[in-house]
């Protein structure tokens, strides 16, 4: 998608990073997909085998150049995740593919980044308990799925209820909005919600999962929320985090705005709104 590669370009026009604060992830293990997702869905999507109606779910016609864009964003969030261990706060330009379960992939996700960099953590000891905070307008049936008896890692969902997918998972907690709620029912509900989870489950280390189709611009997303809105979102987040001394990932997720340049604008808010709380 286009706006990928306007974020950056964007971000450093203003002189809110650095070249040098950018980086160019290295090969994906698959060791580290195979923690997440099933060996036989791996080695057909790796091959490019799976079939049409597997493909279709997808919503992308299946080649090797997007199998190696799709391992490259897993392995950008991996190291994102090591990059937030050490500086607190860490970004994939991409990223946020939470449709994607152990087995499927759906909604043009294929690898689930967030969940194979979760595991990746756990797996070799860095954290023991990790929350997966999903604010995209769309619930993340994959990540909740993957998740579904793993009690080291908490999923947590605010969404569109009457919105994609139709067939949700379960994940830890859900919260399902109505369509058309606006910036402040919005954010006390995220705030009452948010709280409760970290003060319960106590996690080492947050997934931020920061779709922008939370925005009244955006074409699939059916909530209100005004650019400002979405930036008090993600000041809360990072707010609660930070003063809790919790290492945060962030992924970009869903943006479908009319105009281009909202969602751009959105998710460059999320990168001045991180930087501004943790540096």
């Amino acid at each position: 998608m286009q706006k990928y590669e306007l974020i950056p370009l964007q971000l450093l026009r203003e002189g809110v990073i650095e070249e040098g604060n950018l980086f160019v992830p290295g090969m994906l293990d698959e060791d580290d997909v195979l923690r997440a997702h099933t060996k036989d869905y791996w080695e057909r999507l790796r091959d490019l085998s799976l079939d049409p109606r597997e493909i279709r779910r997808t919503g992308f016609i299946l080649d090797r150049a997007l199998v190696d864009r799709e391992s490259s964003i897993v392995q950008g969030t991996i190291e994102s995740a090591h990059n937030a261990l050490e500086h607190g706060l860490s970004f994939n330009i991409a990223g946020g593919t939470h449709h994607a379960g152990s087995d499927w992939g759906e909604g043009f996700c294929l690898l689930n980044d967030q969940a194979i960099a979760a595991q990746h953590l756990l797996a070799i000891g860095l954290v023991e308990r990790i929350l997966i905070v999903d604010l995209d307008v769309h619930q993340g049936n994959g990540t909740a799925e993957i998740f579904g008896t793993n009690d080291r890692v908490f999923t947590f969902s605010v969404h569109a209820e009457k919105n994609f997918p139709f067939r949700k998972e379960k994940s830890d907690l859900d919260i399902g909005l109505n369509i058309g709620i606006g910036d402040e029912d919005y954010l006390e509900i995220l705030e009452e919600n948010l709280i409760e989870v970290l003060e319960s489950f106590h996690p080492q280390f947050v997934f931020y999962q920061s779709g922008v189709d939370v925005l009244q611009t955006d074409k699939l997303g059916h909530l209100n929320l005004t650019m400002n809105g979405c930036a008090l979102r993600d000041e809360l987040v990072f707010q609660l985090c930070k003063m809790r001394g919790i290492p945060v990932q962030v992924s970009m997720g869903g943006g479908y705005s009319a105009e281009l340049r909202f969602v751009v604008q959105a998710h460059c808010q999320t990168f001045k709104k991180g930087i501004e709380i943790f540096f």
